[in-house]
Protein backbone atom coordinates (compact mmCIF):
# COMPACT_ATOMS: atom_id res chain seq x y z
CA UNK A 1 0.00 0.00 0.00
CA UNK A 2 1.29 3.45 -0.88
CA UNK A 3 1.33 5.50 2.31
CA UNK A 4 -0.66 8.72 1.91
CA UNK A 5 0.49 12.04 3.29
CA UNK A 6 -0.11 12.07 7.02
CA UNK A 7 -2.74 14.76 7.56
CA UNK A 8 -6.37 15.02 8.57
CA UNK A 9 -8.41 12.91 10.98
CA UNK A 10 -6.56 10.29 13.02
CA UNK A 11 -9.13 7.86 14.43
CA UNK A 12 -8.18 5.88 17.57
CA UNK A 13 -10.24 2.90 18.69
CA UNK A 14 -11.56 2.44 22.22
CA UNK A 15 -12.55 -0.94 23.66
CA UNK A 16 -15.14 0.65 25.93
CA UNK A 17 -16.94 2.38 23.07
CA UNK A 18 -16.80 -0.67 20.79
CA UNK A 19 -16.79 -3.76 23.05
CA UNK A 20 -17.46 -6.38 20.35
CA UNK A 21 -15.55 -7.16 17.19
CA UNK A 22 -18.52 -6.21 15.00
CA UNK A 23 -19.11 -2.91 16.80
CA UNK A 24 -15.46 -2.03 16.32
CA UNK A 25 -15.47 -2.91 12.63
CA UNK A 26 -18.73 -1.04 12.05
CA UNK A 27 -17.44 2.07 13.83
CA UNK A 28 -14.07 2.09 12.08
CA UNK A 29 -15.79 1.46 8.72
CA UNK A 30 -17.93 4.53 9.33
CA UNK A 31 -14.88 6.62 10.23
CA UNK A 32 -13.12 5.47 7.06
CA UNK A 33 -16.15 6.30 4.91
CA UNK A 34 -16.08 9.73 6.55
CA UNK A 35 -12.50 10.26 5.47
CA UNK A 36 -10.25 9.20 8.36
CA UNK A 37 -6.70 9.24 6.99
CA UNK A 38 -5.04 7.20 9.74
CA UNK A 39 -6.38 4.62 12.22
CA UNK A 40 -4.81 3.38 15.44
CA UNK A 41 -5.85 0.19 17.21
CA UNK A 42 -5.70 0.84 20.95
CA UNK A 43 -6.63 -1.93 23.37
CA UNK A 44 -4.98 -2.08 26.79
CA UNK A 45 -6.48 -5.45 27.77
CA UNK A 46 -4.41 -8.56 28.36
CA UNK A 47 -6.51 -10.62 25.96
CA UNK A 48 -3.84 -11.34 23.35
CA UNK A 49 -6.09 -13.57 21.24
CA UNK A 50 -8.75 -10.87 20.97
CA UNK A 51 -6.18 -8.18 20.22
CA UNK A 52 -4.62 -10.22 17.41
CA UNK A 53 -8.02 -11.11 15.96
CA UNK A 54 -9.22 -7.52 15.99
CA UNK A 55 -5.93 -6.12 14.69
CA UNK A 56 -5.96 -8.57 11.77
CA UNK A 57 -9.51 -7.55 10.89
CA UNK A 58 -8.67 -3.86 11.09
CA UNK A 59 -5.62 -4.21 8.85
CA UNK A 60 -7.79 -5.83 6.18
CA UNK A 61 -10.51 -3.20 6.57
CA UNK A 62 -8.20 -0.17 6.53
CA UNK A 63 -6.33 -1.42 3.48
CA UNK A 64 -9.61 -1.59 1.56
CA UNK A 65 -9.65 2.20 1.98
CA UNK A 66 -5.91 2.63 1.37
CA UNK A 67 -5.56 3.93 4.95
CA UNK A 68 -2.69 2.86 7.25
CA UNK A 69 -3.44 0.96 10.46
CA UNK A 70 -1.09 1.52 13.40
CA UNK A 71 -0.93 -0.44 16.65
CA UNK A 72 -0.73 1.34 19.98
CA UNK A 73 2.36 0.52 22.02
CA UNK A 74 2.87 -3.06 20.79
CA UNK A 75 5.59 -3.73 18.20
CA UNK A 76 5.10 -7.49 18.36
CA UNK A 77 1.39 -7.21 17.62
CA UNK A 78 2.16 -4.85 14.74
CA UNK A 79 4.51 -7.48 13.34
CA UNK A 80 2.04 -10.33 13.83
CA UNK A 81 -0.87 -8.62 12.07
CA UNK A 82 1.28 -6.92 9.41
CA UNK A 83 0.10 -3.48 10.46
CA UNK A 84 1.57 -0.41 8.79
CA UNK A 85 3.33 0.72 11.93
CA UNK A 86 3.13 1.49 15.60
CA UNK A 87 2.53 4.38 17.97
CA UNK A 88 4.90 4.45 20.93
CA UNK A 89 4.71 6.25 24.24
CA UNK A 90 7.84 7.45 25.97
CA UNK A 91 7.96 4.24 28.04
CA UNK A 92 7.09 1.74 25.30
CA UNK A 93 10.54 0.77 24.10
CA UNK A 94 13.02 2.54 21.89
CA UNK A 95 12.36 3.99 18.48
CA UNK A 96 15.51 2.33 17.15
CA UNK A 97 14.38 -1.12 18.29
CA UNK A 98 10.93 -0.64 16.77
CA UNK A 99 12.45 0.54 13.49
CA UNK A 100 14.81 -2.43 13.40
CA UNK A 101 11.92 -4.86 13.85
CA UNK A 102 9.33 -3.18 11.63
CA UNK A 103 11.56 -1.94 8.83
CA UNK A 104 12.25 1.34 7.11
CA UNK A 105 8.78 1.60 5.53
CA UNK A 106 6.83 1.28 8.78
CA UNK A 107 5.06 4.35 10.14
CA UNK A 108 6.27 5.04 13.68
CA UNK A 109 4.79 7.81 15.78
CA UNK A 110 5.99 9.00 19.16
CA UNK A 111 4.09 10.58 22.06
CA UNK A 112 5.94 13.73 23.16
CA UNK A 113 3.43 15.10 25.71
CA UNK A 114 4.11 18.83 26.13
CA UNK A 115 7.85 18.74 25.31
CA UNK A 116 9.38 20.00 22.09
CA UNK A 117 12.77 18.52 23.03
CA UNK A 118 11.30 15.01 22.94
CA UNK A 119 9.85 15.73 19.50
CA UNK A 120 13.15 16.99 18.14
CA UNK A 121 14.85 13.83 19.41
CA UNK A 122 12.14 11.65 17.89
CA UNK A 123 12.39 13.34 14.50
CA UNK A 124 16.17 12.99 14.52
CA UNK A 125 15.66 9.31 15.31
CA UNK A 126 13.48 8.64 12.23
CA UNK A 127 10.03 9.01 13.78
CA UNK A 128 7.42 9.56 11.06
CA UNK A 129 5.29 11.83 13.21
CA UNK A 130 5.21 13.26 16.71
CA UNK A 131 2.14 13.67 18.93
CA UNK A 132 1.60 16.44 21.47
CA UNK A 133 -1.10 16.74 24.13
CA UNK A 134 -3.34 16.76 25.98
CA UNK A 135 -4.49 20.18 24.79
CA UNK A 136 -7.89 19.90 26.48
CA UNK A 137 -9.24 17.75 29.34
CA UNK A 138 -9.25 14.11 28.19
CA UNK A 139 -11.41 11.29 29.48
CA UNK A 140 -8.94 8.76 28.04
CA UNK A 141 -5.97 10.22 29.93
CA UNK A 142 -7.39 12.44 32.68
CA UNK A 143 -3.98 12.86 34.35
CA UNK A 144 -2.17 14.01 31.20
CA UNK A 145 -0.12 17.17 31.67
CA UNK A 146 -1.78 20.01 29.75
CA UNK A 147 0.02 21.26 26.64
CA UNK A 148 -0.30 24.87 25.46
CA UNK A 149 -1.44 25.70 21.94
CA UNK A 150 1.74 27.74 21.52
CA UNK A 151 3.67 24.45 21.55
CA UNK A 152 2.16 23.58 18.16
CA UNK A 153 3.17 26.84 16.52
CA UNK A 154 6.70 26.54 17.90
CA UNK A 155 6.92 22.90 16.82
CA UNK A 156 5.71 23.88 13.35
CA UNK A 157 8.72 26.20 13.04
CA UNK A 158 11.26 23.60 14.14
CA UNK A 159 9.97 20.26 12.85
CA UNK A 160 9.65 18.89 9.34
CA UNK A 161 7.67 15.74 10.28
CA UNK A 162 3.87 15.72 10.67
CA UNK A 163 2.48 16.91 14.00
CA UNK A 164 -0.44 15.22 15.76
CA UNK A 165 -2.57 16.96 18.37
CA UNK A 166 -4.40 14.78 20.88
CA UNK A 167 -6.35 15.14 24.08
CA UNK A 168 -9.96 16.20 24.55
CA UNK A 169 -10.44 17.29 20.94
CA UNK A 170 -13.99 17.97 19.80
CA UNK A 171 -15.81 19.89 17.09
CA UNK A 172 -15.77 22.87 19.45
CA UNK A 173 -12.00 23.10 19.84
CA UNK A 174 -10.24 21.08 17.11
CA UNK A 175 -9.97 24.10 14.81
CA UNK A 176 -7.75 25.74 17.42
CA UNK A 177 -5.04 23.05 17.18
CA UNK A 178 -5.30 22.95 13.38
CA UNK A 179 -4.80 26.72 13.17
CA UNK A 180 -1.88 26.44 15.61
CA UNK A 181 -0.07 23.98 13.34
CA UNK A 182 -1.35 20.41 13.80
CA UNK A 183 -1.31 18.24 10.67
CA UNK A 184 -3.51 15.56 12.24
CA UNK A 185 -6.10 15.57 14.99
CA UNK A 186 -6.29 12.34 17.00
CA UNK A 187 -9.84 11.73 18.20
CA UNK A 188 -11.48 8.97 20.21
CA UNK A 189 -14.66 9.86 22.12
CA UNK A 190 -15.72 12.87 20.05
CA UNK A 191 -15.73 10.56 17.03
CA UNK A 192 -16.69 7.07 18.17
CA UNK A 193 -19.19 8.04 20.87
CA UNK A 194 -21.37 9.78 18.27
CA UNK A 195 -24.55 8.28 16.86
CA UNK A 196 -23.39 8.97 13.29
CA UNK A 197 -19.64 8.30 13.18
CA UNK A 198 -19.39 8.83 9.43
CA UNK A 199 -20.99 12.27 9.59
CA UNK A 200 -18.78 13.24 12.52
CA UNK A 201 -15.65 12.15 10.64
CA UNK A 202 -16.72 14.30 7.68
CA UNK A 203 -17.31 17.25 10.00
CA UNK A 204 -13.83 16.92 11.51
CA UNK A 205 -12.28 16.72 8.05
CA UNK A 206 -14.06 19.88 6.95
CA UNK A 207 -12.19 21.77 9.66
CA UNK A 208 -8.98 21.29 7.67
CA UNK A 209 -10.51 23.09 4.68
CA UNK A 210 -12.33 25.84 6.54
Amino acid sequence: MNTPKLSGLYAITDAGLMPTDQQMLDAVSAALRGGASLVQYRDKSGDSAKRLRQANALVELCHQYQVPLLINDDVELALSCKADGVHLGQKDGSLDAARAKLGKDAIIGITCHDRLDLALTAEAGTADYVAFGAFFPSSTKPDAHPAPLSLLSEARKQLKCPIVAIGGLSMDNASQVIEAGADLIAVIHALFAQDDVEAQARAFNRLFHA
